[in-house]
C-alpha cells in the first residue's frame, strides 16, 4: 500500500486523535455518572467551571478571609500567606516552600518502605525499589506508583497537610470557605518501554484540573528533581485567561504546541529543586508532569477546594471531609 502524505494524512491523524479522545471520554462516563449520583452539584461545576464567565462569577461568591488568630506556628516559619496569595493571583504559581529535613526524610522513608500501586491499578502492587522487576513480573510498562489511602499512615504527611500556613494561603486565595480535600503521594518512574498509548493515559500532556470551582494545590518533592527526573511544568498566567476553544470542550488535556502557541512558550516554567522543595499552584492553569528519563521522582500533594468533595475514583486517594 502506498504511503499517505499531505492533507489526507493530516486528516487521518486528526481522526485518530479524535477517536482516541472520544474513547477516553467514553471510558470515564461511568465515573461521571457515579459522581452525579453522589453529588448532583458536581455536574454544573463540571460543565460550567471551565468557562471564564461562570468561573469569574463563582469567584465573586468567595467569603472574606476570617481575621488572623494566634494559630500554631508553621513548619515553614514566618512566611506571609497574603503575599503568597497575591503571587498566585498574578502568575498562578508560587515556589519557595521548603520542608524541614525531619519531615522530608520521614515522608521519603514512607515512600520507599510502603508498597505503591502502579498506573492507578491496585493489582499492580510493589515497592518503588522493585520497579524494574515489577514491570517484568506484570508484563506492563509502569509509569507511576500511588500510595492511595496508605499516605494516611504517615504521621509526617498528616502533620504537613495540617500545617496552618497551607490553610492560611488557601483561605487568602480561595476565600474563607477553603478546606483541605485530598492528600496523596506518588512515584513517577523512568521506563524504556513507554508507548504513545501509555503516555496518553498519563499526565504527560498539558492539562488543567477541574475538580472544583476554585482549587489550590501544594506540591513537594521528596527526592531531588532535575531535568532527568520528570519535573513539573506550569504555564504562568494561564489560570487567568482561557482560549475559547479550551472552554467549549469537555477535554482538559491539549497538545503542547496548541497550548504554548496561545499562552506563550516563555511562560512555561519547569520546576526543579532538591528534596524538600515545594510550590503551590492554581491547577486551573495549564500544567503537566514531564516524563522521568533517568531518575524516579517521589512527590506529595495537598489539595484545597471550596465545595463538598466527591470521591476521586480516577486517583484513588482518600477524600478528606
Amino acid at each position: 500500500m502506498p504511503a499517505t502524505h499531505g492533507p489526507q494524512a493530516t486528516d487521518l491523524e486528526t481522526i485518530a486523535r479524535t477517536g482516541g479522545r472520544f474513547r477516553r471520554m467514553a471510558a470515564r462516563v461511568p465515573t461521571y455518572l457515579a459522581d452525579v449520583r453522589e453529588n448532583p452539584a458536581w455536574l454544573p461545576m463540571f460543565l460550567l467551571a471551565r468557562t471564564m464567565p461562570f468561573r469569574r462569577a463563582h469567584w465573586l461568591t468567595a467569603r472574606r478571609v476570617p481575621p488572623a488568630s494566634a494559630a500554631a506556628s508553621s513548619i515553614f516559619g514566618k512566611l506571609d500567606a497574603a503575599r503568597i496569595a497575591d503571587e498566585l493571583r498574578r502568575s498562578g504559581i508560587c515556589s519557595g516552600l521548603m520542608l524541614p529535613a525531619e519531615i522530608r526524610e520521614e515522608i521519603a522513608r514512607f515512600g520507599h518502605e510502603t508498597p505503591c500501586f502502579g498506573n492507578f491499578e491496585r493489582k499492580l502492587e510493589f515497592l518503588a525499589s522493585d520497579h524494574e522487576q515489577a514491570e517484568r513480573r506484570f508484563g506492563r510498562t509502569i509509569l507511576s506508583g500511588h500510595h492511595f489511602e496508605r499516605v494516611m499512615q504517615c504521621e509526617a504527611a498528616l502533620a504537613l497537610q495540617r500545617d496552618p500556613l497551607l490553610l492560611d494561603v488557601a483561605r487568602h486565595y480561595l476565600g474563607g470557605e477553603a478546606q483541605i480535600i485530598c492528600t496523596r503521594t506518588w512515584w513517577s518512574f523512568p521506563t524504556r518501554s513507554a508507548s504513545d498509548a501509555d503516555l496518553s493515559r498519563a499526565s504527560f500532556k498539558y492539562h488543567f484540573d477541574l475538580d472544583d470551582w476554585r482549587m489550590l494545590k501544594f506540591f513537594f518533592y521528596l527526592t531531588d528533581v532535575d531535568e532527568t527526573a520528570g519535573p513539573h511544568v506550569y504555564v504562568r498566567g494561564s489560570h487567568r485567561r482561557r482560549r475559547l476553544k479550551h472552554q467549549l470542550t469537555l477535554l482538559v488535556g491539549h497538545p503542547a504546541g496548541e497550548v504554548l502557541d496561545f499562552y506563550g512558550e516563555e511562560n512555561a516554567q519547569a520546576l526543579t529543586g532538591s528534596a524538600g522543595f515545594g510550590f503551590v499552584e492554581d491547577p486551573f492553569g495549564f500544567h503537566m508532569g514531564t516524563v522521568a528519563t533517568q531518575k524516579p521522582r517521589l512527590m506529595m500533594e495537598v489539595g484545597f477546594g471550596v465545595s463538598r468533595p466527591s470521591r476521586r475514583r480516577y486517583h484513588g486517594e482518600p477524600v478528606i471531609r
